[in-house]
Formats: C-alpha cells, structure tokens, sequence
C-alpha cells in the first residue's frame, strides 16, 4: 500500500506537526527552546535520563560497577520527560547538542566531561573504571564490534520498527514490511552468536552485552511495541536463554527501574540519588503527578 496522494516538494519545509506519539517533540533544528538549569546532586557523576532502552544502558552499566565495587560509579540519576521538551532546556543542551537522552557529566574532572550518545557514555565508564571491557586487542575489538553493531542497528528498531508498526499515525504496508524485515535479520544474527558464545562477545559479560539487552530484550519479553507474536519471538532460542540470563543479574534489575516514569510503580525509581533509594524509594515521587 503506498500513499500515491503525496509529491515530494522541491525544499522540504515544516508546515505542519508530523503527527503520531511524538510530533510534538519533533523538530527539524537544534539547540535550547528554553532556559532550563540542570541540578546537579553530590556525587562526581551525574546522569540526566529516561528509562528508555538508550538510559536503562547506562544506568545498567552503573549499577553494575556498583556491584564490583567500584564506589567511584556512585551517581545522581534525574528525570528528564522528554515528551515534555525538558532535552531541550539550556542546560540539557549543553550536556548534549543532541539534546537526546542519556547525557552523563563527569564532576570528578575540572573542568568537568560531559558525555553523550549511550556507547560513548558506556565505553567511557568501561575505561574509567577498567571494567567490563576485555584488554586483549581481539577480545575487546570483538566486543566493540557488537557495541558499535548495536548502536548503527538500534535506529531501524526504534526509528524504523518501532515507529512505523507501533506509533505512526498511518500504517503503510511497505515500511513495516522493510523494517519488520531488518528487525528480524537483526534478532537472527543475534541467536546465530549466541548459539556459539554464552554473552554477546563471547565468554565473559561485557558493554556489549549492556548496550544490546535493552533493545532486544525488551522486544523478547514483549516490553516493546507489543510485537513479539508479529516477530515471531519464541523462534529465537539461544537469545532468549541469553535475555533471561542477563534479566536475572541484579544489577540489570536495579538499573532498569531508575528513571521509569511509567508502568508498575513496583518497578519505578524517578530518581536515584543513593543505593538506599531502592529501599527507601526516597526519590520515587510515585502518585504525584499524570505519570502515576
């Protein structure tokens, strides 16, 4: 099915909101739409997110530095609502031209780093830290190979899968049957390592593993899109031992509660100022606004 009423005009220009789930937030330029500070808590990192595949990486990543032990990975985790624009306040901005969530700002440099794009902000607590990145030159070539896989993949699930199957206002046959086509090459080339290595990488769990399970696990576990059945999910086998496996680790299980602003309060922590906000849930201001 195609839309045969539409002719491309020779300059593009936006006359009207593009429609679906997001149009309010899309834009075709950069910068701040507004004066906006970002609060900055008591420990070195401070992590400016949204539980979205891209944020649970990071706050993964965290949290499993944590768990090693690594007492310099303590973080202030704050909420930024992007359907309400707030990646495009000032001080968002400046931590990410991009004004895409996750941003990290490092404060134990002066001046301080910031860092944006989720790879870049895992590869760089993986050398800060010396952690979950093997050493050897082929070792952690390989892992890189899947971070870098993972991040030029992510935007034909999301952007391409995810939008035109789920969000986008019209359902055209040709771009879910092109996108529904790279997904499932993609869930493919995933079971086919996985059916000869127990991580991503190979034996040992890496930023590889964090950056991927995200993605593809929330869509084995039916958590996105609602399109397992449509995927045809329970023929992937090996990724789905390996998405259950990786879903156990603790770590994994706090990491993905920090920032949720929606679903199960259960599983919600807005906000994540210190280890004892899981217990205490001093931060989790469930039932207090439209999110709830």
């Amino acid at each position: 099915m195609s839309d045969d009423t539409y002719t491309p005009p020779k300059v593009w220009k936006q006359d009207a909101e593009s429609g679906g789930q997001f149009a309010n937030i899309n834009r075709p330029v950069a910068g701040a739409t507004h004066e906006q500070e970002l609060p900055v808590g008591e420990h070195p990192l401070q992590l400016y997110s949204l539980a979205t595949p891209n944020g649970v990486k990071v706050t993964v990543m965290l949290e499993e530095l944590l768990a090693q032990g690594f007492e310099g990975a303590e973080y202030d985790a704050h909420l930024i609502r992007i359907t309400e624009g707030q990646q495009f306040g000032s001080g968002f901005v400046e931590a990410n031209p991009n004004s895409k969530i996750p941003a990290l700002v490092d404060h134990s440099t002066q001046p301080p780093i910031r860092v944006f794009e989720s790879g870049s902000i895992l590869l760089y607590l993986a050398e800060k830290f010396g952690a979950f990145l093997p050493h050897t030159p082929a070792q952690r070539t390989e892992c890189l190979n899947w971070l870098f896989w993972q991040m030029g993949s992510a935007p034909y699930v999301g952007g391409g899968f995810g939008h035109f199957y789920a969000y986008a206002p019209e359902k055209y046959e040709y771009p879910i049957n092109r996108f529904t086509m790279e997904t499932k090459r993609q869930l493919d080339v995933l079971d086919r390592q996985l059916a000869e290595h127990r991580y991503i990488a190979g034996s040992d769990y890496t930023i590889a593993d964090i950056a991927i399970w995200p993605w593809y696990g929330a869509l084995v576990r039916n958590e996105a899109y609602d399109a397992a059945e449509f995927l045809d999910i329970q023929s992937y086998k090996h990724l789905g031992r390996w998405v259950e496996e990786i879903a156990a680790r603790p770590a994994v299980q706090r990491g993905r509660m920090v920032n949720r602003a929606w679903g199960d309060p259960a599983e919600q922590l807005r906000e994540r100022h210190d280890a004892g906000d899981f217990d205490t849930r001093t931060w989790d201001k469930i039932g207090d606004d439209e999110d709830s």
